[in-house]
């Protein structure tokens, strides 16, 4: 027993020892294991068009009014909602990933990344980035989307759900076709979607 005591008490034995704990905690603390058995699941409405009030009745007139004359026909009015731009399927790449991506421009002109009934794994530093990157499946897949230009549009608030990711007022989104789920840890894509344009 005195033996074994003198071999822990060691500096060497107990070098080795706080370096395998820090180890382990560092792994753990990088790799994140179990989000893999965590959801996150996060519902967001689509940002709708505020509407415009409607303008006060007038008042009711004690004098009789003038015959009105025929009005001009009025020009066609511009869409009053949300159009959707361009959208695409997500496929699996690192994980296995689902739903729906739409790039979308509100009525007052800004614009929107829309994931709809998304599905994937949960992982440490999850991001929403639109790129200009083409799509491609299986492994060459998976690490392309840093490699020209991108925009990170924030982490991901949830690996399931329907969540919007707001565009920086000066990035024009006609310069992008792709959609990435990415880990910016690992730099891999956990899925992607192409955006076709509507």
């Amino acid at each position: 027993m005195e033996r074994v005591q003198k071999v822990l008490t060691r500096p060497l034995v107990i070098g080795v020892l706080v370096i395998a704990v820090v180890g382990a905690g560092f792994g753990l603390y990088w790799f994140q294991p179990w989000k893999l058995w965590q959801d996150e699941t996060v519902e967001e409405a689509l940002p709708q068009a505020v509407q415009a009030s409607a303008p006060p009745a007038a008042e009711p007139s004690q004098e009789p009014s003038a015959p009105s004359a025929p009005s001009a026909p009025s020009a066609p009015s511009a869409p009053t909602g949300p159009q959707t731009l361009a959208s695409g399927e997500l496929i699996s790449h690192e994980h296995a990933t689902s739903g729906t991506v739409k790039l979308v421009r509100l009525t007052d002109g800004s614009h929107v990344v829309r994931l709809e009934n998304l599905d994937t794994s949960n992982g440490p530093d999850l991001r929403v980035w639109l790129t200009d990157a083409a799509v491609t499946e299986g492994r060459a897949g998976w690490h392309v989307f840093d490699d020209g230009k991108y925009v990170s549009l924030g982490k991901l608030k949830g690996n399931k759900g329907s969540q919007n990711y707001a565009l920086p007022d000066d990035i024009d989104p006609a310069g992008f076709t792709s959609v990435s789920i990415w880990c910016d840890r690992f730099d891999v894509s956990f899925g992607a979607a192409e955006l076709a344009r509507a």
